[in-house]
């Protein structure tokens, strides 16, 4: 349940609808208005990137199935420029494109036909979770075995061979790392990581897989094997140091 300063920080956050089906965004856009954000609206992939790298919005509800770009690819262009929370609507309920969505760094995903009041209550939930960071006065730079964790810049960099690697995470890739670095030998169960870093979903245990297995790829292109490891029947942690 929404307390009144959670309501209270939705005003006014910008939400960029990117859906093609006009009926559809004008729901949408009505459900948003009535719970005090503000929209901006675009029909396809490229109208969608333009609007996203000139409004810099808050929050971007994207469609999979767009025309002149798809929302796969508009999802990987949005992850190359940062990390704006995404929704992806898809109008399939199949679990190859749920698990795409967010090997590709959606934050969630909502399947059509939808209830907008779902939808609403999802972008609430995805922009709790973005506010969820620490305080500011706690915001500093912290070293956790090879990473350095700076909160106030929302970056983790790694070091490695005498080189510093910034790592290109999403969001929830981010949560993951900062969530098992206050205790890296602990051994996280997959509920415990949900609750912690994926609070708005109703998700299966192997989202957190895909989100893992994307991420040890991220660390084992900069050299970082192994991690976070599995324990076997039990879950994750993030390394021996």
């Amino acid at each position: 349940m929404l307390t009144r300063q959670d309501q209270a920080e939705d005003k006014g956050a910008l939400v960029l609808i990117v859906e093609d089906e006009a009926e559809i965004a004008d729901i949408i856009a009505a459900y948003l208005e009535r719970s005090g954000f503000r929209h901006a609206r675009a029909s396809d992939g490229i109208q969608g990137l333009e609007l996203h790298g000139s409004l810099n919005p808050d929050l971007v509800l994207l469609d999979i199935q767009l025309p002149r770009e798809n929302g796969w690819s508009v999802l990987s262009k949005i992850r190359m420029r940062g990390d704006t929370p995404v929704i992806m609507l898809t109008a399939r309920d199949e679990d190859i494109d749920k698990l795409m969505g967010l090997r590709l760094g959606a934050d969630d995903y909502v399947i059509k036909p939808f209830n907008p009041a779902e939808v609403v209550a999802r972008v609430q939930a995805v922009l709790r979770r973005t506010r969820s960071a620490p305080p500011k006065a706690h915001q500093k730079l912290t070293q956790v075995g090879p990473f350095q964790i700076n909160m106030d810049n929302h970056e983790i960099s790694v070091s490695h061979h005498q080189n510093t690697i910034v790592l290109c995470l999403t969001l929830t890739e981010f949560n993951l790392v900062t969530h098992m670095a206050r205790a890296p030998k602990k051994v996280f169960s997959r509920e415990e990581l949900i609750q912690a870093c994926l609070p708005e979903n109703d998700a299966l245990e192997r989202t957190v897989d895909s989100h893992i297995s994307k991420l040890r790829k991220k660390l084992e292109a900069v050299g970082l094997d192994n991690m976070p490891a599995s324990v076997r029947g039990v879950g994750y942690r993030l390394g021996d140091f």
